[in-house]
């Protein structure tokens, strides 16, 4: 969830925008979804909503965090608690996270999840940036739709790699019989989150002239470092 929202942060910044004071929509109550609102928070944004399998919660004074945790990682319980513990906010049942007006959405439960409807809903009420915290929660139409309409798109191939990324300073950690203390966790992870950003931007610059075809830079750039290796290893 923290590893989502840094290289969202690094999005905004590179085009002039930042996450401070904008709204914030989000899918999904697991641990991405909870604490990338932890960490939207964190970075000067609000959350305003979550879901799960049964229903969405929205929270006109933002998602409170502890809450959240409370009623579905110690109670186990539907987001209907969440309400109870909240009476500003508002429970409803089924799909419609993506009717709320935001800035920036953060789509973080499951495999489409956002699709062509929704991704139209976002643009009329004004959402800028849409940055996937789940494996391909936006569909292929819903995709070009918000890229052609000037939306800035992240993909979860790039976006959604901060928990891959932990496994791999875990790895390290445990290769050189050490202990990482949090913020040094949370260091090494903005920086990777960063340059994941940069060199999906950078080979969408280079190949289509704009930095901001992430689906294409992306692939493009996760491509060129796989071959890069092979050929240093001499299998090509």
């Amino acid at each position: 969830g923290y590893g989502l929202l840094y290289p969202t942060d690094e999005l905004l910044k590179c085009n002039g925008k930042s996450l401070e004071g904008k709204i914030v929509a989000v899918s999904g109550a697991g641990n991405v979804a909870t604490y990338a609102i932890e960490k939207a928070w964190q970075l000067g944004a609000k959350p305003v909503t979550c879901s799960d399998s049964t229903g969405w919660i929205y929270d006109p004074d933002g998602i409170d965090v502890a809450t959240l945790i409370e009623v579905k990682q110690v109670k186990r319980a539907r987001l209907t608690e969440y309400a109870k513990a909240r009476p500003n906010s508002v429970y409803h049942e089924g799909k419609g996270v993506w009717t709320v007006k935001c800035d920036v959405a953060l789509p973080c439960a499951t495999q489409n999840e956002l699709l062509l409807d929704d991704a139209k809903q976002l643009v009329a009420n004004g959402c800028f940036a849409v940055v996937e915290g789940a494996n391909m929660p936006t569909s292929l139409e819903a995709t070009k739709y918000l890229q052609d309409s000037g939306v800035l798109f992240c993909p979860g191939k790039a976006s959604n790699a901060g928990g891959v990324a932990c496994s791999c300073i875990e790895m390290g950690q445990n290769a050189g019989h050490t202990a990482f203390q949090h913020q040094a966790v949370y260091d090494q992870l903005h920086q990777i989150m960063v340059n994941i950003y940069k060199n999906s931007a950078a080979a969408a610059e280079k190949y289509y002239g704009n930095k901001n075809l992430l689906v294409q830079g992306g692939n493009i750039a996760g491509f060129e470092k796989v071959a890069a290796a092979m050929m240093e290893q001499g299998l090509v």
